[in-house]
């Protein structure tokens, strides 16, 4: 097939692609919403409720990151970082991990990020939430909550992994044939 061949294919493939997150959307209005507790997480200022994070929105994205023992957790943090700003305009946004206040400022301050963190270390956020598995194993992804009088309901969530819709890397990668050819993300690079 030559080049403007498949550059329409290609396009056509997004346009699918455009058509199905829209479906998508609409599924998510006829989702019952379901309620969650107000989880306590620790921070270096003290202990946060849930409901404290949202601020003063009324929406919320909570990341399940698996911490600092993470390299493609970290690499998706970074991404966060560069939208941060732009995503705080709409909604609240935290990244909640397994590490302690203290490691977490650590973590972020060497990699420039700028976005609140928490810690959810001795509640049962995560695994409630589906982010543990029975082993006791971290899992990354993202939850959506909006704050409705005292109530909290969680919206929608997705695991998070190579080639979701929330690590560019990897679609930047699709642009070649071979796509990410087995490359793995690393905390840093020579």
């Amino acid at each position: 097939m030559n080049y403007d061949a498949g550059t329409k294919r290609m396009a056509a493939y997004r346009e699918e692609i455009s058509a199905i997150r829209k479906k998508m959307r609409t599924t998510m209005t006829e989702i019952e919403p379901q309620e969650v507790e107000d989880y306590t997480f620790q921070t270096l200022k003290g202990p946060v409720r849930l409901s404290e994070l949202f601020g003063d929105k009324d929406d919320l994205i909570v990341v399940h990151n698996m911490g600092t023992s993470c390299p493609a957790c970290t690499m998706w943090a970074d991404g966060y970082n560069g939208v941060h700003a732009h995503i705080a305009n709409r909604t609240a946004f935290v990244l909640s991990s397994p590490d302690a206040p203290d490691v977490q400022k650590k973590f972020a301050e060497s990699r420039g990020w700028k976005f609140p963190m928490v810690s959810h270390q001795g509640n049962m956020f995560a695994a409630d939430m589906g982010y543990r598995s029975r082993e006791g194993r971290w899992w990354p992804g993202l939850s959506a909550f909006k704050r409705q009088g005292k109530k909290i309901l969680r919206v929608s969530d997705t695991e998070l992994g190579p080639g979701d819709d929330f690590c560019s890397v990897f679609h930047l990668f699709d642009l070649f044939p071979e796509g990410a050819e087995g490359w793995r993300p690393q905390f840093s690079y020579p």
